[in-house]
């Protein structure tokens, strides 16, 4: 059997096709880096934010600072200052940056299960913009870290509840205090002898209870007699011909009578003018005098029993003077 020792002919231009290709994938790799830089914004125009930590674990170059749940900025760089701190860098982008204020809080949060967070809050976006630059302080809150305090905290109020439950201890005097109460309040005197502390003192008190009531319905009744009394003395002095009714009428007929001898001492100074004027007409003068001294006398015994019936009636002062002309 004769072998085919003919060769294959080279197709044309291989060479050619050869190197479109490999330039090819060239362009197609030079073009995916580019586009990965772009993607992670190496070409966008960023400004620097640097963070201040006691401790950056869990932190790592390309972490995202988030804003509401988006992200807006890329750890770059992670570095120690001088006195030991973590200095976190990280690029926000322009477009971003309005987010971040003066006001605006940083936190790093870990929790147990997943990778640490760094997030930004802004109260208000009306302050000032954050500057270029700028270093601010962020807030840890490191889950793992407060669990030995937790359990360190929990170890203590068991045992402060061991000690409370344990036998002679608090729990067990105040629930012993708590029965004695609670036997001296279903005693005979119920809880008066639990706040007065005896049998002997509560005794005391209800008696002394006992007394005040007697002396109040004592009083009560005193009082009603009282009432009773002021309402008879009422009826006797304003009463339709009580006392005051008497003495009205009797100030009225002194009234009246007054009036009548006022009356009478005005004849009798006419009576003494005409006399001086006329000193021959004597003896008609001396007549007209005899019946006005009459008259006189007579007014003032109308008065005088008139002051007399109205002592009588009435405790007015004793001693009345009545001056005649």
């Amino acid at each position: 059997m004769e072998r085919d020792t003919a060769q294959t002919p080279v197709p044309k231009n291989l060479q050619f096709r050869v190197g479109l290709l490999v330039g090819l994938a060239v362009v197609l790799g030079a073009g995916f880096v580019i586009y990965s830089l772009y993607a992670r914004g190496v070409f966008e125009d960023t400004q620097r934010l640097t963070l201040i930590s006691e401790n950056a674990e869990g932190v790592g170059i390309g972490m995202d600072l988030s804003f509401a749940g988006f992200p807006i900025g890329r750890v770059q760089r992670l570095a120690l200052d001088d006195q030991g701190r973590a200095r976190i860098d990280i690029d926000v982008p322009r477009k971003d940056a309005h987010w971040l204020r003066e006001t605006t809080i940083f936190t790093l949060e870990r929790g147990l299960v997943g990778a640490a967070r760094i997030r930004a809050y802004t109260a208000n976006l009306r302050d000032p913009p954050l500057p270029d630059a700028a270093v601010r302080n962020v807030l840890r809150g490191d889950t793992t870290e407060e669990i030995p305090r937790m359990v360190a905290t929990l170890r203590s109020a068991l045992e402060n509840l061991d000690q409370m439950t344990a036998s002679g201890g608090n729990l067990q005097l105040a629930l012993g205090d708590v029965r004695a109460v609670t036997e001296r309040a279903a005693g005979r005197y119920g809880v008066l002898g639990v706040l007065l502390g005896n049998d002997d003192d509560a005794r005391k008190l209800v008696a002394t209870l006992d007394r005040a009531n007697a002396i109040l319905s004592s009083v009560d009744t005193l009082v009603g007699k009282t009432d009773k009394l002021v309402l008879k003395t009422d009826e006797r002095l304003f009463a339709q011909g009580g006392v005051m009714d008497g003495t009205a009428r009797a100030v009225e007929q002194l009234n009246s009578l007054l009036v009548d001898v006022r009356d009478s001492l005005k004849r009798a100074d006419g009576i003494l003018s005409d006399a001086e004027q006329i000193s021959g007409n004597a003896k008609a003068a001396t007549a007209d005098l005899g019946a006005l001294r009459a008259e006189v006398d007579a007014s003032v015994r109308k008065i005088s029993a008139l002051i007399d019936e109205i002592n009588r009636k009435w405790p007015f002062e004793r001693k009345t003077e009545i001056r005649l002309p």
